[in-house]
């Protein structure tokens, strides 16, 4: 071979050999973070057990102003609640909502109950959507039934908090949260 074309080919494999070490030498565009949403996994949980209440099962207690208080062995979630009246005893007259007192396991209801009747309340009567942990698994349906005698009745939100074992910041209401004005005058 001549030299003539010797010069071509060797031109052509040093440029393309340039080319191949040019090419290893850069560095890859970084890949872009990958966008994950948040998940919460807990570990599974056995159901929350009923661990006291007021009035205590077949307790005796005064008229009037009743606070209702279940408590559980676990930390619940203050959304998850259920309560019908028992079978074969007087439904109680109850607002809607139980209170989730600050230690987390602790429901207060406030109710009225009559002289002489016999009481019961059913607790998760269905258990999906009833009192559950944090885990959403549900307590055990539970029934509580007590009576009322004819004592002088309990008037006040404090005789009745008293009776139920309650501090002053436990009440069974909590107050509206107060009206933001809208700047409109």
């Amino acid at each position: 071979m001549s030299r003539r074309r010797l010069v071509p080919v060797s031109i052509l494999l040093a440029a393309l050999g340039g080319a191949s070490v040019q090419a290893q030498a850069q560095k890859p565009p970084p890949e872009a973070p990958n966008a994950v949403s948040p998940v919460l996994i807990l570990p599974p949980t056995l159901p929350p057990k009923l661990v006291s209440t007021y009035p205590a099962r077949d307790q005796v207690v005064a008229p009037g102003v009743l606070i209702l208080k279940v408590a559980f062995d676990q930390q619940m979630s203050p959304t998850a609640w259920n309560y019908a009246p028992a079978a074969g005893a007087e439904p109680m007259d109850c607002v809607k909502t139980p209170r989730l007192l600050s230690d987390q396991k602790t429901f207060v209801l406030l109710c009225r109950v009559l002289p002489n009747r016999t009481y019961g309340v059913t607790l998760n009567a269905e258990r999906a959507g009833g009192f559950a942990n944090l885990g959403d698994n549900p307590a055990e349906t539970a029934v509580l039934t007590f009576k009322v005698g004819a004592d002088a009745p309990v008037t006040t939100m404090r005789r009745a908090m008293q009776a139920a074992g309650l501090n002053d910041d436990q009440t069974p209401v909590q107050d509206a949260p107060s009206a933001v004005a809208s700047g409109a005058r």
